[in-house]
This record gives structure tokens, sequence and C-alpha cells, in this order.
């Protein structure tokens, strides 16, 4: 694990420590079948057109691009990809490093209940404990968030068993080979590859082309960080993935219905 994932971890295992107490799966499925029922994450990255889907992402800040949008509203920008036909959306609810917070996600989910069409949403934070996954089922996320190299196996198991209690789906973030072996053996439907090497933040779009051939069929595969153009989106839709994660490039785009279109079209 890098150094800045590793202080990232550290402080998220501090930030939730109190509000940790045992969650279990039969209570995250009461709360499943309590609440709405949320898009399906994994249906919106399988498009039947069989186009590139696009995740969009919502991101003020990040430890290697700093202030990106800063004090941008979490709804127009939801607002905006909604009319730009995002598939999906990815909201950062982590507010330390990314500026973000559970009430972005809570805002947005909310507005796509009562404005159709709505799209599904990702909640992108650190996750550790499943009461993180109760915060985003009662939030209205879709999907949580898997970091593979930041959590034990028993952590994965237990995030992986409480996404699926309460309806949601997960995506498996990895970044090498070794982690992916590990995201299949858990059994992971969705898997991500982060092109951005935490160690040193450098972003290499060959990881998603030399990981992406190596998924099992029935995997969707994303493709996140380092997509900017059109370009760069062929380049891992030739590679395999279904869908790509995109954050700084949509969130400074003057319009960004005009990428999200030149990305599917790859």
């Amino acid at each position: 694990m890098s150094d800045k994932l590793t202080e990232i971890m550290a402080w998220k295992r501090r930030e939730i420590a109190p509000l940790v107490r045992p969650v279990s799966e039969a209570e995250l499925s009461r709360l499943n079948e309590k609440l709405p029922k949320p898009p399906s994450f994994a249906r919106a990255l399988r498009r039947a057109d069989g186009r590139l889907a696009v995740i969009s992402e919502i991101k003020r800040r990040s430890p290697s691009a700093g202030d990106i949008k800063a004090g941008a509203s979490s709804l127009e920008q939801a607002q905006r990809y909604q009319a730009a036909g995002a598939d999906a959306l990815s909201i950062l609810t982590d507010e330390k490093y990314f500026g973000g917070t559970l009430g972005d996600l809570r805002g947005v989910t909310a507005h796509f209940a009562a404005h159709a069409p709505a799209r599904p949403c990702l909640r992108k934070d650190f996750f550790v404990h499943p009461i993180q996954v109760l915060q985003a089922r009662e939030a209205g996320a879709s999907a949580i968030l898997i970091i593979v190299r930041a959590l034990k196996d028993r952590e994965i198991r237990d995030l992986f068993a409480a996404a699926k209690a309460a309806g949601l789906d997960a995506l498996f973030e990895i970044h090498n080979a070794v982690e992916l072996e590990e995201a299949v053996d858990h059994g992971a439907k969705i898997i991500g590859v982060n092109n951005r090497d935490l160690a040193i933040f450098k972003t290499d779009l060959g990881l998603s082309e030399r990981l992406i051939p190596r998924f099992p069929r029935d995997v969707i595969a994303v493709s996140e960080s380092g997509i900017f153009t059109g370009a760069d989106a062929r380049r891992v839709r030739a590679a395999g993935a279904h869908a790509v994660l995109v954050g700084e490039a949509l969130m400074r785009a003057a319009d960004p219905g005009a990428l999200i279109t030149d990305f599917r079209a790859s």
C-alpha cells in the first residue's frame, strides 16, 4: 500500500471509530426491504447498445490534482451529468482529502428520485466497516467501493457480504495482477483498474490494457483514472473495458456532455 493510501486509510479508521458498532447482514437486509430500491449500477455499466458506459464523478479536489473545482455544487454537477446522459455517477463522500460529504450523495440521489431519469450512484469513499455500507444504503447509493490493496481478506469479505445484504453492487478496485486474482477469488462481479499508481501518482493507461484482458468474461470491466480524451477511452475500450470512470476531466470541462459523447463513441 502506498504512503498516501496508508495515510488516508488510517485517517478513515479514526474518522469512523465513533460510529462503529456491530452491523449484521440481517439488519442490512431489513433496511434494504424498507427503503426504495436504487437503480442498478451493474446494469447501467453493460449498455444494451454495446457502447462504452460512462461513470461521471463528482470530485472537488484530490491529493494528486489539488483543487479541481473547489466549491462546486454536487447537485448542479449531477444535473449536468444527468442532462448529458451519463450512465452512472461516482460521488466522493470523503471530506478531508476530496472535499465531499455524505450529504452530497443524499442530495443527488434525492434529486434523481424526484426527477427522472435516475442514475445509479457509487458511494466513492474508503470503506473499512459495514457501518459505511449502511450509511451508503440510507443515502440512496447503488454501489460501494472496495479497494483491494487497502484491506485485509476478512474486511473485503465482510464489506462484500454487507453490500449484498443491503442490495448494493460493489466495485472492486485493483492495481495489479495479484489484486485482480484476489478480487476474482472473492467473487467480484465489477472490477475497476485504477490506472493511477497511488505511490507516485503517475497514470498509465497501459495498466488497463494489460489487466482487463485477464478478467473473467462475466466480470464487468471498468477503467479508472487518466482518461481525458476520446482517444484515451478508445484505448481502454479496445482492451475490453465496459465502462470508464472519469472525474477530473468532466469536472473541468465547460461542456461535459460533449466529452461524454466523445467517450461513448469509442
